[in-house]
């Protein structure tokens, strides 16, 4: 179950484009977090198209509204390194491959940003990783209605393609990472921030590998296991 969720949005018309193409590809889920402009608007409602019933239907929420999901994907134009963790990213195909593999009751955010300056680090560092639309160097943003549609149709293309499987939700992604918590803040390390650095990696790490439960069972039961020689310590 995919949801859109657009963050302060600024511009009626980009609002209205972006229910046009969630109607192009099916779906029909749409929050708008602190919008700054009117989105029931003619201007909206004109570009939405036949899309107008996703406008009119649109939740309003504040940004608590993530921690609703199962899974949050932030989409960003500026690309992080392996030293950037929030910023690392997945490609569209990427993640299109992956929700297609995912049951529909499992309940996904595809997170988009502000036109003039996208998502914020704080932002981003609340979903579990980021997608990024390749594009030319010298100018990287897109308009919003155009992200939506990429992405949108990359996951349309792939559906049908794979088998279905049901990934962890959100409490026990949160059960798995707070083991990891436990057993970084009893390793030594050489800087408080290199301390954070690990635990921010792996958060990361597990939010992208949308495991499945026998994965996580796998996964926590190590954990478990590590926890228990280094509490001796």
């Amino acid at each position: 179950m995919i949801s859109i969720l657009l963050i302060e949005p600024e511009t009626p018309g980009n609002i209205g484009a972006v229910a046009r193409v969630m109607r192009n590809f099916g779906f029909s889920r749409l929050i708008i977090v602190n919008p700054k402009c009117d989105h029931l608007s003619k201007e909206a409602l004109d570009r939405a198209s036949h899309g107008k019933d996703i406008l009119k239907k649109a939740r309003i929420a504040d940004l608590a509204v993530l921690k609703e999901f199962d899974y949050a994907v932030a989409t960003t134009a500026k690309l992080g390194t392996d030293y950037n963790l929030p910023r690392s990213p997945v490609m569209p195909w990427e993640l299109a491959e992956r929700l297609a593999q995912i049951s529909d009751n499992v309940s996904i955010a595809l997170v988009f940003g502000r036109e003039s300056s996208g998502l914020t680090n704080r932002e981003i560092r609340q979903c579990d990783f980021v997608v990024t639309i390749p594009s030319a160097r010298g100018y990287r943003s897109l308009n919003i209605s155009h992200a939506v549609a990429i992405i949108l149709y990359e996951v349309f293309r792939s559906r049908g393609n794979y088998s279905m499987f049901t990934p962890i939700s959100s409490h026990e992604k949160e059960v798995i990472n707070k083991n990891f918590s436990i057993i970084i803040n009893k390793l030594q390390f050489a800087t408080p921030q290199k301390r954070n650095t690990q635990l921010k990696l792996w958060k990361r790490v597990i939010g992208k590998a949308m495991l499945t439960r026998r994965e996580a069972f796998a996964v926590l039961g190590l954990l478990k296991k590590v926890r228990r020689v280094v509490e001796k310590k």
